[in-house]
């Protein structure tokens, strides 16, 4: 077996991706070790804690906001870890193993983007230094959009099994909040918001629409980021001949995997 390999991959809610860039050579796979149940997972390791703070040094050093550490991914990471190790495959997705995007989800974690890295090598720095040296590694660890991550690194014969499990976590942001961050995105095309959420937020139910009392439309959407408009939307708010607005957001179901926001915009 040669000393390292690894290989990246990244997906979205809107168009999933996956790249594979070999650094060195392939080498190992694992799920759950042997006795080694889910609800089992042990506590983070020394080799984990030191990519943990490689990782955040590197962003530091590129003017990046540092990643929270995410349990939920940390307990897939070790799952996908310890099959690696156990079937003596590098790979993003083992024989009889669900897609990144199911493993996330089955271990609990809400998300809007992921990412993932995997390496074998003969230490921690090895493996970051293999990763920050791969342009595919290299992207996911330094992605803006990223906010979490979960770091599982097991010991074979080989050497060291990394993962790196990445996402732009689901926020629990309140309703205010999320009304708060679209204002902000509508005030910069020169809309004037306004008014009570009540009856945005009822449209966003799809209870209603525009009041009797109002003329105006109503634009519903749903995104799993409040930083900008998703495509097209941007578009559709510029043809409106309305230049009020009131902006109302209303809840998601809490299951895990891939989440969005609802917002609906009242115009009158």
């Amino acid at each position: 077996m040669k000393k390292l390999a690894s290989h990246p991959a990244a997906a979205n809610v809107r168009l999933p991706a996956k790249i594979f860039s070999r650094l060195f050579a392939a080498g190992a796979l694992c799920f759950f070790a042997a006795g080694v149940a889910p609800a089992q997972i042990p506590p983070r390791n020394d080799s984990e804690r030191e990519l943990f703070e490689l990782l955040n040094r590197e962003r530091s050093a590129h003017n990046l906001p540092e990643l929270n550490w995410d349990e939920a991914l940390f307990k897939a990471a070790r799952r996908h870890a310890l099959l690696m190790l156990n079937l003596n495959i590098l790979e993003h997705q083992l024989p009889g193993e669900p897609g990144l995007e199911e493993r996330l989800a089955n271990a609990g974690a809400r998300f809007t983007y992921i990412a993932e890295n995997i390496a074998v090598g003969k230490d921690s720095a090895t493996i970051h230094n293999g990763w920050v040296h791969s342009p595919g590694h290299r992207a996911n660890i330094l992605s803006p959009r990223l906010t979490a991550v979960g770091i599982a690194v097991v010991r074979g014969i080989a050497g060291l099994y990394a993962v790196q499990d990445f996402s732009q976590s689901f926020g629990n942001m309140s309703l205010e909040q999320q009304e708060k961050q679209v204002a902000s995105l509508l005030s910069t095309e020169g809309l004037r918001v306004t008014g009570m959420p009540e009856d945005a937020r009822r449209a966003c139910d799809g209870r209603v629409g525009v009041p009797t009392s109002r003329n105006g439309t109503v634009i519903r959407f749903e995104t799993g980021d409040l930083s900008e408009f998703p495509p097209g939307l941007e578009k559709k708010i510029r043809g409106e001949p309305y230049r009020n607005v009131s902006v109302g957001a209303c809840r998601t179901p809490e299951a895990a995997g891939f989440a969005r926001y609802r917002i609906a915009l009242l115009f009158f």
